[in-house]
C-alpha cells in the first residue's frame, strides 16, 4: 500500500461504493421509465384524421 503525502486525497472504497450505487440507481429508475413508457397509448396519424372526419 502506498502513503500518501499530507495533501493528497484519495476516495477509497466508500467512494467506489457511493458511485456504484448510484449507477445501480440510475439502472433501476431507467428500467421503470421504460416500463411506464410503453404503458402510454400514443394516437397515430390515422386515427386522429379519423376523429376529425366523423365530427
Amino acid at each position: 500500500m502506498t502513503v500518501l503525502a499530507a495533501g493528497d486525497v484519495s476516495p477509497g472504497l466508500l467512494g467506489f461504493v457511493v458511485v456504484a450505487l448510484i449507477g445501480v440507481a440510475l439502472y433501476m429508475l431507467i428500467k421503470s421509465m421504460n416500463k411506464q413508457m410503453t404503458k402510454i397509448k400514443v394516437p397515430h396519424e390515422g386515427d386522429v384524421d379519423d376523429k376529425e372526419k366523423a365530427e
